[in-house]
């Protein structure tokens, strides 16, 4: 298994219990074949370009661990998600 970081941007009007049920179904993706090691809420910050007519965005950093496949299958379900703006998972360093 490999170690990652992942930033979420979600849309920053959302309700909380809505953000965290989708932040989850991300996470349940993680642990079913990984583990989440630390999640950090950045809140809402302002976006540095407009992204969907939005300047601000609800940020969320996690570092895990997992397979490529499972990295594969949360980049899908992240792009078919309208709530999410924006996210980026990268490998880190060893």
């Amino acid at each position: 298994m490999n170690k990652y970081e992942g930033v979420f941007i979600f849309r920053p009007n959302m309700e909380e219990e809505k953000r965290n049920n989708i932040f989850d179904k991300v996470k349940g993706i993680i642990e079913s074949n990984g583990s989440v090691e630390n999640v950090d809420e950045w809140g809402t910050r302002k976006l540095a370009y407009e992204i969907k007519d939005r300047t601000e965005g609800y940020y969320i950093l996690v570092n895990f661990e997992a397979e490529t496949d499972i990295v594969n299958e949360v980049h899908r379900i992240s792009g078919i998600t309208d709530e999410i703006l924006r996210h980026m998972i990268v490998k880190e360093e060893e």
